[in-house]
């Protein structure tokens, strides 16, 4: 038996992305996916999901609320948030409306494949690492290397720079990204911007 999941993003392409990447799950079946909140109530009759998975900005519509509304209505609902930002206080309003779990975009879409299957199974998952706990322990030089690969210097050119082996400049590139808890350089950049590391 498949998990029937609903999504709902008002930005077309990106939900068009995440159904492609949960319809690659054998125990998933997308059965709707709307950008006009307003169909939400008419598509859980005509589909009755298991788990729905919830943008949290939307336009013109707030995903907490939202959330708050739906748990309200239909109490066994499961609710995914998912947030281009794991700010601490998104993550407590997510929790304090029921909503189940809390995936941030720019997680893998394994993560948000689990969170889906630990939702449906009656757990919570919320991410309890706070950003302004992630390391800033960033040390001088890994600062001055994740500005170069925000300006998209690729790993020689930052050596030639910073005037380091390359293989020290990989070094500090791999310490960067297990630092931030991201799984790629872009990933690294745009925590960074979040975290103010960089402008």
């Amino acid at each position: 038996m498949k998990i029937k999941i609903l999504l709902v993003d008002d930005h077309l392409l990106v939900m068009l992305g995440i159904k492609q990447l949960l319809e690659n799950e054998p125990d998933f079946k997308v059965v709707s996916t709307i950008h006009d909140p307003a169909d939400l109530d008419s598509e859980i009759m005509k589909h009755n999901p298991d788990v729905i998975v919830m943008d949290i900005r939307m336009k013109k519509d707030n995903g907490i609320e939202l959330t708050k509304k739906m748990i309200k209505k239909y109490p066994k609902m499961k609710i995914v948030i998912l947030s281009g930002y794991d700010y601490d206080e998104y993550i407590e309003a997510a929790k304090q409306a029921g909503a189940y779990a809390f995936v941030t975009k720019e997680k893998s879409a394994f993560e948000l494949a689990h969170a889906i299957r630990q939702s449906y199974l009656g757990f919570t998952l919320f991410p309890n690492k706070s950003l302004k706990k992630t390391n800033h322990s960033l040390t001088k030089t890994e600062l001055e290397v994740l500005k170069f690969i925000s300006e998209d210097k690729t790993n020689a050119e930052i050596s030639e720079m910073l005037m380091l082996s390359k293989r020290t400049v990989e070094h500090h590139v791999s310490s960067i990204i297990r630092k931030l808890d991201v799984d790629s350089r872009v990933g690294a950049v745009v925590k960074a911007i979040k975290l103010g590391l960089l402008d």
